[in-house]
């Protein structure tokens, strides 16, 4: 239980108490934890410190709260290496997990000058634009918009996105993907977005905006994807 004689804050106490808690399973992933009264009667200390403790473990994607309804423990957090070049479907199906898709939108249309400065186009020529919800295991986790080139693609239709369009590109179109750059930002959630994604508004989001590109140096793709920030984070190792 908590030491009240100990230089450790007693949010923090009870922060590590609750992590411990989740960690033997006695709160195992989606269950509601006990109510904020509850808490604050089994440690014997104020609402204010109980909710400062909550309110941390949200923020660190631990729990999240349904309105209404309580606070629930959260699944871990998909971890996204910074090494390598793989789609979203194979990042997915390498930690076990079921990757699907919503397409939202598929049309084509001419792109604006960051799009066709990045995509290496002539003025006027067209790209296709698919927007979708990406999925794993049945909950989603990122709402991604996709700019394609439809000189290089000009057979792509929305039954293409059911699956992976890298192993599309690779295999049925027989050409090679290099390398991509890839540039990310912390953002709030817009509230169509939340709705989508399933979230609340306000919730911490990650931005993320990649150009990929063939063995050629042919740039192929410009992805902006919004990724919910409580299910997905980045990781990768520095060496001096």
């Amino acid at each position: 239980m908590l030491d009240k004689q100990s230089r450790v804050p007693m949010y923090i106490q009870i922060e590590d108490e609750l992590k411990r808690r989740m960690e033997k399973g006695e709160f195992p992933v989606g269950a509601a934890i006990p109510s904020e009264r509850e808490l604050t009667e089994l440690f014997n200390v104020s609402r204010m410190t109980v909710r400062q403790s909550i309110t941390n473990l949200v923020n660190d994607g631990l729990l999240y709260r349904e309105k209404g309804r309580g606070t629930f423990v959260a699944s871990p957090k998909v971890e996204q290496p910074l090494i390598g070049m793989t789609s979203f479907t194979e990042d997915m199906q390498s930690r076990g997990m079921v990757p699907g898709n919503k397409l939202i939108r598929f049309e084509t249309i001419t792109p604006g000058p960051d799009i066709a400065k990045e995509l290496q186009l002539e003025d006027g020529e067209k790209v296709f634009y698919v927007e979708r919800i990406r999925y794993a295991d049945d909950k989603p986790m990122a709402l991604e918009k996709t700019y394609l080139p439809v000189k290089l693609f000009p057979q792509l239709s929305e039954e293409t996105f059911t699956g992976s369009l890298y192993s599309l590109i690779e295999q049925e179109q027989q050409l090679k993907i290099s390398h991509a750059s890839q540039r990310m930002e912390a953002a709030l959630v817009k509230p169509e977005e939340a709705e989508l994604l399933q979230i609340q508004v306000p919730s911490a989001i990650l931005l993320i905006e990649r150009a990929s590109y063939l063995t050629n140096g042919q740039p192929f793709e410009v992805v902006r994807s919004i990724y919910r920030a409580d299910r997905y984070k980045f990781i990768s190792e520095i060496q001096r």
